[in-house]
């Protein structure tokens, strides 16, 4: 008789026989326990009623796929008032009643799919000698049981997307242990708070400077303190100044002829022929379909439309020249898949517009147009009208979908009759093909602090400085906070924020007001060591683990998957 000690059995079962057939062993086992006890009275039982085979997968063997052939006994329940007369022998250690597999078999499935995916665990297992299907794969990684949640007193809260610009989800990472806590189905304030609620011994939540964590902290969280990211306050404030440098974009391309004029002509010819500001076009005016978009939000359009226009004109430039796409992307800094994309078109690619989705609106769409024709532009009154007839949709749905049929940039209750659309102008290419200080490189020169400058960026960003006092007194304000972000000075907040509000530019005043709308997190932020690093880490591993889920990349899967990465 062989042992069971070779096989990792309890040492009340034991192996009679062993069988090899086709590179897979089968191997038969019996119990020797003299009695058995009943699982629903835990009497003990001695009389055998029958005995019946069960076949179970195991792990592998030296290669070889592993089948125990496992002999199970039926006993008579003796106990008089039990309902059960007869039960079969349970082997708690081995494996689970009426399973057709083993406990490590089915650990092990569960650690191949946690480490891969469906497919590709069915695959790898397959090939380890435990063969599966991709379904079982999954099956074993919904039942795994979750982590118990720790007592968490610091915590970083992000958004992450099942859909980009479509569906959201919610991370929430300990930032003691750098593991992920949980993951919520949505970013909606109301989940966000019942979660923050039901941990009350928070004391350090850190978070983007969006307003819905915050809301949600202030009601979920009141005791903890709220830590805005550095990283995103520096990023809201290098968006306002990408748009200060729009309005001198002009001055920004003869500054860069200075530093590298054109080959093969003359500089003199640069110097005079800079592109001012109303020759650059503008985005096509939108379609009655496109929803209305706030003058500030249309001035951000603007801005990356003509950014993306002046890359696609030096691509142009440099092609004419005889450059290859592997050197134009290395010469502008791009890679050259993008290069590649951009010159298969003839003229700029335009931004592709999303597919509209079917609405609630389309039943009532034919009703709700005949009275727009018929002068009736009240939201309200038409949102009542169609209510009436059977909407059941909300009133901001219905309003987003009145201002696709209102003019760009007309507000509610105006109306004007839209103009042609114009053919776009050419931008003239006055500068150089490689032109180093648009808006972008310009914001990196004043975020940078002045130690960590080349003497040719310090040379550039004086420069700079020079082309309009207004730049000079960006260059200051920028400084400072810069300074009072990275050497922790809150106590000098007040003090910046009362200097941005009276320097006169409108893009300034508005990233001021709105920290001073989040001055608590961001003078935390200036104090505190915490950030959102880690979280954003999280949300990178999330996002491949996502990917290698193909389309059953579910919510409850991928939590489960998120949750029990190593």
């Amino acid at each position: 008789m062989i042992s069971s000690s070779l096989l990792a059995l309890p040492d009340d079962v034991v192996v009679d026989q062993v069988h090899v057939l086709y590179e897979c062993a089968t191997v038969v086992l019996r119990s020797i326990t003299l009695s058995a006890a009943c699982p629903l009275c835990s009497h003990l039982a001695t009389h055998v009623h029958s005995r019946y085979q069960r076949m179970i997968a195991d792990v592998p063997s030296g290669g070889h796929q592993v089948v125990l052939a496992l002999l199970v006994r039926k006993f008579f329940c003796q106990n008089s008032q039990c309902p059960r007369r007869i039960f079969a022998e349970r082997l708690p250690d081995v494996v689970r009643p009426r399973a057709r597999m083993t406990l490590r078999f089915c650990a092990a499935l569960e650690a191949i799919g946690f480490a891969t995916s469906g497919e590709a665990g069915a695959r790898l297992a397959t090939l380890l000698g435990m063969p599966t299907s991709p379904a079982t794969v999954l099956r074993r990684i919904k039942a795994a049981v979750s982590p118990p949640s720790p007592l968490v007193t610091q915590v970083g809260i992000d958004d992450w997307a099942f859909r980009s610009g479509l569906k959201y989800g919610t991370i929430l990472v300990n930032l003691e242990t750098h593991r992920v806590i949980d993951l919520l189905p949505d970013r909606a304030v109301a989940t966000a708070t019942t979660w923050f609620k039901e941990h009350p011994h928070l004391k350090i939540v850190s978070r983007d400077r969006g307003a819905d964590y915050a809301t949600a902290a202030s009601q979920g969280a009141p005791q903890a303190v709220q830590v805005a990211d550095r990283w995103h306050i520096v990023h809201n404030l290098s968006e306002a100044l990408s748009l200060v440098f729009e309005q001198y974009r002009a001055q920004l391309r003869s500054v860069s002829q200075l530093l590298i004029p054109l080959q093969g002509q003359e500089k003199d010819q640069h110097h005079q022929e800079v592109a001012p500001q109303e020759n650059f076009s503008s985005p096509p005016p939108s379609a009655s379909g496109q929803p209305y978009r706030a003058p500030f939000l249309q001035q951000v359009q603007r801005a990356r439309y003509e950014s993306r226009f002046v890359r696609y004109q030096q691509m142009r430039e440099l092609q004419q020249q005889g450059m290859s796409p592997a050197q134009v992307a290395q010469h502008l800094g791009l890679s050259t898949r993008t290069v590649r994309r951009w010159l298969a078109h003839k003229d700029f690619p335009e931004k592709r517009q999303r597919r509209r989705r079917p609405s609630l609106i389309d039943r009532y769409e034919s009703y709700v147009l005949t009275r727009w024709h018929q002068g009736c532009h009240n939201g309200l009154q038409l949102w009542r009208e169609i209510a009436s007839r059977g909407y059941s949709g909300s009133t901001k749905a219905f309003y987003h979908y009145l201002a696709r049929l209102r003019p760009a940039g007309l507000p509610s209750g105006q109306q004007s009759t839209p103009s042609p659309v114009k053919k776009r102008r050419s931008i003239p290419s006055s500068s150089g093909p490689s032109d180093p200080l648009l808006a972008k490189r310009a914001v990196r020169l004043l975020l940078r602090r002045s130690t960590a400058l080349t003497p040719g960026e310090q040379e550039t960003l004086q420069m700079l400085r020079q082309l309009h006092p207004h730049l000079e007194r960006v260059y200051q304000l920028t400084q400072g906070f810069i300074s009072m972000l990275h050497q922790h000075q809150a106590e000098l907040l007040e003090t910046w924020l009362a200097a941005v509000q009276s320097c006169g530019i409108a893009e300034l005043e508005r990233f001021g007001r709105g920290i001073e709308q989040d001055k608590a997190a961001v003078s935390a932020a200036l104090t505190l060591p915490y950030s959102n690093g880690v979280v954003e880490g999280h949300v990178n591993r999330l996002k491949l683990i996502k990917r290698m889920m193909y389309g059953r990349a579910r919510f409850p899967l991928l939590r489960q998957r998120v949750l029990h990465a190593a």
